[in-house]
């Protein structure tokens, strides 16, 4: 198997892919994407990623982009630890904490970029009206999915966690304040050895 990722390390849908892949113990090979250099638009890579975008793997011939649809793949596909609840309505409501983190949101995004998580640089200016909007709308919605004393979402661990953790990250790596047991949970997930493999790959200052 191949997963083609960004290759600077930033791109936190290749990062819920890489986690995945580890979390199933499942061999595999990096292939790095400069997205700089627009590679990402070169025919061959087409021929891998129809979307042109990272992450995508290709495994035995078959070839998919889109980081959850990667992850569900995985799943249905592999054996090894559970990316997903096996009861169906939290499988379903994993999914779609995945969907929602991807489709909004964006001012956090835009305001707490990947590079405050994974270049450690150092704290951005203070978050406009607007992303402030939206940290409440992902502070109440997250005390919502979070169950009190919970460390992950369900029962076990899913890939969900890693998403979600991720954007809580953006704040709590930037100094933003967050309630004590969303910051504490944010931290718990940050540790996982595949998500800490991920956090330590090698960087270019970009």
């Amino acid at each position: 198997m191949k997963l083609f990722v960004d290759s600077n390390y930033l791109s936190p849908y290749a990062m819920s892919v890489f986690v995945a892949l580890r979390e199933k113990h499942l061999p595999f090979e990096t292939v790095l994407v400069n997205l700089e250099r627009q590679e990402q638009s070169d025919p061959l890579y087409a021929e891998v990623s129809t979307t042109r975008r990272v992450p995508a793997i290709s495994d035995d011939g078959f070839h998919l982009s889109e980081s959850s649809a990667i992850c569900e793949y995985l799943e249905d596909r592999y054996p090894g630890t559970a990316l997903y609840p096996s009861d169906i309505q939290s499988k379903a409501r994993a999914r779609e904490i995945q969907a929602w983190l991807r489709s909004d949101l964006l001012p956090i995004r835009q305001e707490r970029s990947a590079e405050v998580v994974f270049l450690k640089r150092s704290p951005p200016p203070p978050l406009s009206a607007e992303a402030q909007t939206s940290v409440r709308k992902l502070i109440a919605a997250t005390q919502s999915f979070l169950q009190p004393g919970r460390t992950s979402l369900f029962d076990q661990w899913s890939i969900a966690d890693t998403d979600l953790a991720l954007m809580l990250n953006r704040l709590r790596l930037a100094g933003d304040t967050l309630p004590a047991r969303l910051a504490a949970y944010a931290e718990a997930q940050w540790q996982r050895p595949s998500v800490q493999e991920w956090v330590n790959k090698p960087r270019p200052a970009c």
